[in-house]
Order: C-alpha cells, then sequence, then structure tokens
C-alpha cells in the first residue's frame, strides 16, 4: 500500500518556545537540563502531532537547537581547533560556540540553505582534518521516539552534502575527505541498525545542482560504502528543492544501492517526474513530494492525486509514498492559532499541520479510491477556483501600470563617474566613509512601546513621541562617534519586510506564522495574495524627522523589491517575476518621494538576490535579468546627486558579480567579517566600478571586534580596491544586538577607518 510520510517538521514551536528557552540558556536564566528538556517536550508534541494525523512513517533528527549542518558536524567531530574541543562528545556550549562565536573565538560561517531563507553553518575542514562520532544525539533521539512508540525515519545529512557545502581550510578538495568520512558513517549506520530503525533518511539536495564528475563518483563511492555497513538497513535517497539533474545525476541517483528516492516534485519539471518514474529500479521505492513545504497556499488535492495515481500505475502501490516536497520546517507550525486572519484568504491556506492532513488524504486517495476522498477533493477544487476568480487577486490599475515599463526607466540619468562627481560635491564624504546597515538595538522598551500601539494601549502621538526619543538619541549617537553617514536606527520597524508589507495593498500577515531564518533568529513572513501597490509613503516621514536633527547625511533605509520578494510567501498563480516588477514599482515610487522630501542617500537593502537565483545554471540569466530589472526599475527615478546604496549578506555571490554590477548601485555593502574578506575575491579579476563597504564587524556574534580586527579586514580589502571606493560598515543591521556591543564595537570601527585614513596620508606623503 501507499505509504504516508514526512520529511521534517517545524522545529521552533507553535509558541516559539524553542527561541524562548535557547536565549534564555545564552542569558544564564534557565540551566542545561531545563533547555535540555523543552528540546524533549517538543520533539515529543511534533512526532505525537504526526502520529495522530495518520503519517506511517515519521522523521526524528530533523530536531535542532540551532542548525542540522551544525548537528551534522558535531556528529562526526568536524569542530575547528579555536574552540578548544578535546572531548568524547561534544558539549552544548562548545555547539553554540561554534555557531555564535565566543570571547575567545569567532563564529563559524554561515550562508544560505540553498535558494531559501534559512541559513546554515558552514563546515569547515582543517589540514589534517580527521573525523570521528562525537556526539550522541541522533541517537538518543532516536531511542526517545521509539521508547514511546512513534514509527520514526531517523534523518542524516548525506556524507556528499555535508562534504560539498562545507569549506576545506587545508590542501585538496572536499571529496577528498570522503575516505576519512566514510567510516564515521558506516559507524552512525550501523548504530541505528542496532536501534531497531528499519529506514535512515539520507538528504543529498546536492544531487539536484550541476555537478562535475568528480563529485558524481564521490556519491557512487560513497553509497557503495554505506550499502555495506548496514545491510538489514534500508536508506531513503532525499533530494528537494528542485528535481534531481537530468543531464547527469538522475542516471548515477537511481544506480546507487539505496532502498527508495525522494522526488521533489512542487519544485521538479513533469519531464523530471517522467524520467524517475521511467528510470528508478525494480524494488525501488519512489517517495513523492507533492505537497509544498515552503510555501503556505493549499494543495491543489485533484492535481497531485493525478501524479499519484501516476506513479502507482507504473509502479504499484508498494513502491510509492506521499509526502511533502521537502523538509516543513520552512512552514509555520499550524494554522489553527490564526483567528484573525481574513476568512476567505484563510481558507486558501494550509500551514505544516494541515500540510499532513493533505499527505494522508492524498495517501488514502491512492489507497482507498478517489471516492473515499471525494468531499476533500470537492474542497480543494472549490479553493482553486475560488482563488483563481477572487477580484482581490488582480488590480487592473497595477497591471496597467506594469505593462508600460520600458528601458529608459531602468537607468540612471548619467554614467556613475559622473554621479560620483555630484553626490562628492553634494556630500563631501572623506575616503573611507563610515556608516551602518540601518537598524540599532531593538530594546525591550522599544518592542513594549510598539506592542502597546498596536494593542491600542499606546496612543498614536505617544507613540510617535517614543519613537522619535529614540531616533534622536540614535543621531546623537553617531555624531558622537563620529560616523560620516548617519541612520535614524529603524526603532518603528518589526521586520525589513514585514515593516513594508504592512503598507502595501496585495499582502496579508499572520500573527502566528513564524519560520526559522538562522538560530534563534525567527520570522513572519508576510503573504503576498494579489496584485501590490503603495497607497501612501511608508517611511518619508520617519527619515524626514531624522534628517531636521543633523547636518550630517541621514540615509533613508528600504528593503528592495527581490528581498520582499524572497522573504516573503508568494502567490503562486502568476510569475514570480510579474509580481517582483510590481514591488519594484511600488518602491520606486517611495524613493523619489524620499528624494523630494530631502534625503539624497537612499539604501535598498537586497540580501535575497543571491539566495533567488535558480539551482541550475541554465535558469540563471532569465532569474539575473527580471531581478536586476526590478532592482533598477526601484532605484533609478532619482537625481545624479543622489546616493544609492544596497546591501547583501550571509551568500556567496562571487559567481554573479557581472549582474551585481549590473545593478548599478552607487555604494553596496557586503558581509565579509566571518570569512574574512573571502567574499572579495572575485574584486581581483573583476574590476568593480563603484564604491563598496566590505563588513569589518559580525553582528551575529557577540563577540565585540578590536578597532585593530577590523583595520586587519580594511587592510585585505585594500588590496582589491581603491581608498575612495571602500566604506566602512558593520556586515548587517544592528537590531539584534546590545548597546553594551554595539557601543565599543562601533567606535572601534570608526577609528579604524581614522587609521585607514591616516595610512593612506603617510604613504603619499
Amino acid at each position: 500500500m501507499v505509504l504516508a510520510t514526512n520529511l521534517g517538521f517545524p522545529r521552533i514551536g507553535a509558541q516559539r518556545e524553542l527561541k524562548k528557552a535557547t536565549e534564555s540558556y545564552w542569558k544564564g536564566k534557565i540551566s542545561r537540563e531545563e533547555l535540555l528538556s523543552t528540546g524533549r517536550e517538543l520533539r515529543m508534541r511534533h512526532w505525537t502531532m504526526q502520529r495522530d494525523a495518520g503519517l506511517d512513517m515519521i522523521p526524528c533528527n530533523d530536531f535542532s537547537f540551532y542548525d542540522q549542518m551544525l548537528d551534522t558536524a558535531c556528529l562526526v567531530g568536524a569542530v575547528p581547533a579555536r574552540y578548544g574541543f578535546a572531548g568524547d562528545t561534544v558539549d552544548i556550549d562548545t555547539y553554540f560556540a561554534m555557531a555564535r562565536g565566543n570571547d575567545k573565538a569567532p563564529a563559524m560561517e554561515m550562508t544560505k540553505w540553498f535558494d531559501t531563507n534559512y541559513h546554515y553553518i558552514v563546515p569547515e575542514f582543517e589540514e589534517g582534518q580527521e573525523f570521528r562520532l562525537a556526539s550522541t544525539k541522533l541517537f538518543d533521539e532516536c531511542k526517545e521516539a521509539l521508547d514511546a512508540g512513534i514509527p520514526v525515519r531517523p534523518v542524516l545529512i548525506g556524507p556528499m552534502t555535508f562534504l560539498l557545502l562545507g569549506k576545506n581550510r587545508g590542501a585538496g578538495s572536499r571529496v577528498e575527505l570522503l575516505d576519512k568520512l566514510l567510516p564515521v558513517y558506516a559507524e552512525i549506520l550501523k548504530r541505528l541498525e542496532d536501534t531497531g530503525v528499519r529506514w535512515v533518511q539520507i538528504d543529498e539536495p546536492c544531487l539536484v545542482l550541476d555537478l562535475e564528475n568528480h563529485y558524481l563518483e564521490g556519491y557512487r563511492k560513497a553509497y557503495a560504502a554505506l550499502a555495506k555497513a548496514a545491510p538489514d538497513l534500508k536508506l531513503l535517497l532525499t533530494t528537494y528543492f528542485e528535481g534531481i539533474e537530468l543531464e547527469r545525476n538522475i542516471d548515477v541517483a537511481v544506480t546507487l544501492p539505496v532502498a527508495g528516492i525522494h522526488a521533489d516534485l512542487t519544485r521538479g519539471s513533469d519531464l523530471f517526474f517522467t524520467e524517475m518514474l521511467a528510470k528508478v529500479p525494480d524494488g525501488v521505492v519512489l517517495s513523492l513530494g507533492v505537497v509544498d513545504g515552503r510555501n503556505i497556499w493549499k494543495n491543489d488535492l485533484s492535481a497531485s492525486l493525478d501524479k499519484v495515481e501516476r506513479a502507482v500505475q507504473t509502479l504499484g502501490q508498494d513502491r510509492v509514498w506521499v509526502g511533502p516536497g521537502c523538509s516543513m520546517m520552512h512552514a509555520p507550525v499550524d494554522l489553527n492559532q490564526e483567528t484573525a486572519l481574513d476568512p476567505q484568504i484563510k481558507s486558501w491556506m494550509a500551514f505544516a499541520r494541515q500540510k499532513l492532513g493533505e499527505i494522508v488524504t492524498l495517501t488514502k486517495g491512492a489507497n482507498e479510491g478517489r471516492g473515499k476522498v471525494s468531499g476533500e477533493l470537492a474542497a480543494s477544487d472549490e479553493v482553486v477556483k475560488d482563488r483563481a476568480s477572487s477580484v482581490r487577486t488582480h488590480d487592473e490599475v497595477v497591471r496597467a501600470r506594469a505593462a508600460k515599463v520600458d528601458e529608459a526607466m531602468l537607468s540612471r540619468k548619467s554614467a556613475f563617474p559622473q554621479r560620483r562627481k555630484a553626490q562628492q560635491d553634494a556630500l563631501h564624504l572623506p575616503d573611507y566613509p563610515t556608516t551602518s546597515i540601518g537598524s540599532f538595538p531593538q530594546t525591550q522598551e522599544i518592542r513594549k512601546a510598539r506592542a502597546a500601539f498596536k494593542k491600542g494601549e499606546l496612543s498614536g502621538a505617544d507613540y510617535d513621541a517614543a519613537m522619535k526619543a529614540e531616533i534622536e538619541s540614535v543621531v546623537r549617537f553617531q555624531e558622537k562617534i563620529g560616523m560620516d553617514v548617519l541612520v535614524h536606527g529603524e526603532p518603528e520597524r518589526n521586520d525589513m519586510v514585514e515593516y513594508f508589507g504592512e503598507q502595501l495593498e496585495g499582502f496579508t500577515f499572520t500573527k502566528h506564522g513564524w519560520v526559522q531564518s538562522y538560530g534563534s533568529r525567527y520570522v513572519k513572513p508576510p503573504v503576498i495574495f494579489g496584485d501590490v501597490s503603495r497607497p501612501t509613503p511608508m517611511t518619508v516621514e520617519w527619515s524626514k524627522y531624522a534628517q531636521s536633527l543633523t547636518k550630517l547625511p541621514m540615509k533613508g533605509m528600504l528593503t528592495g523589491p527581490i528581498t520582499i520578494l524572497q522573504w516573503s510567501f508568494v502567490r503562486d498563480d502568476q510569475p514570480r517575476s510579474q509580481t517582483c516588477q510590481q514591488i519594484a514599482l511600488a518602491i520606486r515610487d517611495e524613493v523619489v518621494d524620499l528624494e523630494a522630501a530631502g534625503i539624497h542617500v537612499i539604501q535598498i537593502d537586497e540580501p535575497a538576490i543571491r539566495e533567488g537565483l535558480p539551482l541550475r545554471r541554465a535558469d540563471w540569466d532569465a532569474y539575473l535579468k527580471w531581478a536586476v530589472d526590478s532592482f533598477r526599475l526601484s532605484a533609478a527615478g532619482v537625481q545624479d546627486s543622489t546616493q544609492i546604496h544596497t546591501h547583501m549578506c550571509y551568500a556567496e555571490f562571487n559567481d554573479i558579480i557581472d549582474s551585481i554590477g549590473a545593478m548599478d548601485a552607487d555604494v553596496i555593502s557586503i558581509e565579509t567579517s566571518r570569512s574574512q574578506m573571502e567574499l572579495l575575491d572575485a574584486f581581483v579579476t573583476y574590476h568593480y566600478p563603484n564604491e563598496i563597504g566590505p563588513g569589518v564587524y559580525d553582528i551575529h556574534s557577540p563577540r565585540i571586534p578590536s578597532k585593530e580586527d577590523m583595520v586587519d579586514l580594511l587592510d585585505k580589502a585594500r588590496k582589491v580596491l581603491q581608498p575612495w571606493q571602500i566604506w566602512v560598515n558593520p556586515d548587517c543591521g544592528l537590531k539584534t544586538r546590545g548597546w553594551a556591543e554595539v557601543e565599543p564595537a562601533l567606535e572601534h570601527m570608526v577609528e579604524a577607518a581614522r587609521d585607514m585614513r591616516q595610512k593612506e596620508k603617510s604613504a603619499a606623503a
């Protein structure tokens, strides 16, 4: 019979219990045992929920206190030497030090998990790297579930994906480490086999990427070894976020000695599905990812059941499973908590808990026939029809304006050299100008005031007064330490996307729709359900007020169209490029209004442009064309003397540097401190024509960098950039840090910029 299964469930808790516990532990407010107890309670709650929903097989080890790649690094003993780990098993404090850094060592690098907004900790492989079993988490959690009678399937990041997504700090390539890593994986599988589990889910999402031949040989080698390690254990080779690459990877994947293969049909093409049905070997299970684990729209059950029935007809019931395309960790937990959502829009949605029901319905339909689920199918068909015909999703004025966008609207009036001269005449900035990315610490007082205002407990006038007082405090601090271009600190803003979405047409919002971005950083993405427009200015009054407090340049802060798109739950009934263009027109209106209000430095953040890049290179050009055009459309409506900034963080974008140049921002700021300026490697061969701020302060770590740390990073930047090109700024916004950290760090940053100016003056003498 067809089985209902899952690949992973949100670990955060419906009330964000995991966030509260981990942050309390970091602050010393709860004990280690209290933290671990919260983890046990969440795991049991989620396992029970999935069992009660009717799943036949439930994942375990999908829970993490921070990140699954970090968990795997600890599991195989890949702990960098700087953390001083010398024990048998990695303790929780070493684990968190690797993720967050401490007074003795900086954090490990962090970057995006494929094309999602989730960040993983990048494994580091040092010179002479050895591996050994150094964590019992996997086995402990498996035993917890089995003792409770939960039919679990342990989840393990596959050896090739682990190596390919890591960074080798020593000699040789990452795949050369496979011989050292495989004995540890063999030991892991043998121990799992001894616990009594029948299946193990091995996640190898790298199989959807364009892979070189020696990596494919690595897959063959790895799985030949794993099949021998625990012959009675069945392996589910799990891929997601795209279909398995068809030119070469699929022929390797279907010949690996595994008992099942998972295919993401929510992202993979129909051609990929056809190829899988034709090529999956006799006796091998095909797990069908037909429920979207990354978005919040209800499944089209009739269309999905068509695919399941097609697979059953080809392979037979015993070789077909039904599940989500990927782990549901990218979806909110439970729609039932959303009591304030518009009823019609809510009727179109499904969160993780509701998606379990969709999986079970599809499985029942495949096993017992459509007649047994006719009511569910009819309700689903009605939702599809309702969304397609609703006047709330279509605005003819917005569509008519978008149809008139032409090439002239995508370009600034003059080329950068002419713009730079006009901007220097207007702004009078020194070499190595200092600024910050935008937000300043969001204190408890700020959050309380915002919450009270939303609840109606604080009047609009009192709220404005509180926010203006905070803005003035931030401005005076920046003036005091000698910053060159100021920001207002964004005390009035919650999330950098949610804040704008709340003021745009075509968006709606949840109260409890949280998803994990990294560690204890959770976001509540807006929902784009219809055509997007800007009814009124969104930031102008706050920026005008901040500029009125100082004679120094005040930077207006906006989130760019690609990032608003990527960090929202996006409508799936039209091309993403069309939605992005609509957002770009709305941001363009805001940029023009800011300039008219006297703001002549405007930052349009685009940290998600690399994140949105398709996983296949063949699809890159089309995406980069509409993404770059959307940014340019948002920015190009101003005069030459207005300086346009953009910001990008925690993404490998060296391979799209030409497109970043094509965005034609006057200044770009990027994350570089965790990677020790590694991201500037691209500038050795690509002579970036405009100005750039390589981040010198890692704001995701509690560690306060010294002036000397920052000067060292700026010296590295100076080797590939000219002094007039280099801005000095943190990696990212400061909202998650406390003032006790921010004040000394920014003081050191300003001092570092002064040192660099003095160096240049001495060198020229």
